[in-house]
């Protein structure tokens, strides 16, 4: 095993690096890139999310651009109208503090030397790092990813594990048509019932409209503090755990209904075993491999990709709606600093998958297979 982890360890980083590339190399032809925002800035035909961000973030005229390598695309083009009137000096000027002026190449070896190092380098629109950005917003997503992803399982599990031992039955049939309507249901949709109906809408009056915790959260005590950290997460992780129980259900439910049906389970009945101790004791341990191997990448989507819109409707200022907004400023920094931060956790999840599936089944070998 310790020679399989090796070899994982160091494909993690050509995969890493291969991702990096192609991602840089995608947003060298991306129109509208960081000096091209400067100027639709200055024009005043600026985006509402650029004029919305630079006002919070810093001066649009004085980019810090330039410790992160220069990543991302180049200057305006030369059919480029926004730019027609401005001295080419001044566009020239823009183009070296955002470190543009220099080669792709260049520009992509020394963002990943950098990046090696965990230096992204600073905002170009916010006049910060991009590491201290990351990280004031990941405990938003780090707390909806968790707790979502927690919530699906502990109920998915057990509820497909009911399914299987009933199949066929009337609880089998009422609960699938309720997953199914449950994934039917737009997660965006049905953040704005539930603000609607619990958060002081025409209804209910129980949750908080928007934030993480409340304004006086620091004079609180710990129990408080535990207490209102919960009461507001209630609303943001239901709206985003709706549509993820429908397929972990039927994964489940799918995986001991094979189980059940082995020749093993016949054989542990035959011996008088209890169906208790049949169905968790021998069936459990088997029919949970499949399960464990999608925990990683539900956390992953349930962290960084699944709660752009739910950030935004509860007020949540994540690393979704941060990667969100700086896609449309064209905010590269950020936006290969975050991807480098998930691509990485993604990589290094795997890895774990393969760790989980020997602790739970220790009859499974990678060395053999390797």
């Amino acid at each position: 095993m310790t020679a399989y982890l090796i070899r994982r360890v160091l494909l993690l980083v050509p995969t890493l690096f291969v991702i990096m590339l192609i991602n840089f190399v995608i947003l060298q032809f991306l129109p509208g890139g960081p000096v091209e925002q400067i100027i639709a800035e200055l024009t005043g035909t600026g985006s509402d999310i650029t004029q919305r961000v630079t006002r919070d973030g810093g001066e649009v005229s004085t980019p810090s651009g330039g410790t992160g390598g220069g990543t991302g695309g180049g200057g305006p083009r030369g059919d480029y109208r926004g730019a027609q009137g401005l001295d080419p000096a001044f566009i020239a000027d823009l183009e070296r503090q955002f470190g543009l002026d220099k080669p792709m190449g260049e520009r992509f070896l020394t963002m990943i030397g950098n990046y090696l190092m965990f230096d992204f380098g600073e905002s170009f629109f916010r006049d910060r790092p991009v590491v201290d950005l990351i990280l004031d917003k990941m405990p938003v997503s780090v707390s909806l990813g968790i707790w979502s992803t927690l919530l699906i399982y502990l109920i998915s599990i057990p509820l497909g594990i009911a399914k299987a031992v009933r199949d066929g039955e009337s609880f089998d049939a009422w609960t699938s048509a309720l997953v199914v309507v449950g994934t039917a249901i737009p997660g965006f949709l049905f953040a704005v019932f539930l603000l609607v109906l619990f958060a002081g809408g025409q209804y209910l009056d129980w949750f908080p409209l928007r934030g993480l915790v409340s304004d006086n959260w620091e004079q609180l005590s710990l129990v408080d503090k535990v207490l209102d950290y919960l009461w507001h997460l209630v609303l943001p992780v239901l709206a985003l755990s709706i549509g993820g129980f429908a397929a972990l259900t039927m994964l489940t439910k799918n995986s001991f209904m094979d189980q059940i049906n082995q020749q093993y389970v016949v054989t542990a009945r035959a011996k008088g075993l209890t169906e208790r101790r049949v169905l968790y004791g021998h069936v459990f341990r088997n029919a949970m491999l499949i399960v464990i191997a999608g925990f990683p990448g539900q956390l992953i989507g349930m962290l960084f990709t699944g709660s752009v819109l739910i950030e935004v409707i509860f007020s949540l200022d994540g690393l979704g709606l941060l990667g969100f907004e700086a896609v449309f400023q064209r905010d590269y920094p950020i936006v290969l600093g975050t991807l480098y931060v998930f691509t990485l956790l993604g990589l290094v999840m795997g890895i774990v998958t393969d760790l989980v599936y020997t602790l739970v089944d220790p009859r499974i070998d990678f060395e053999s297979r390797g």
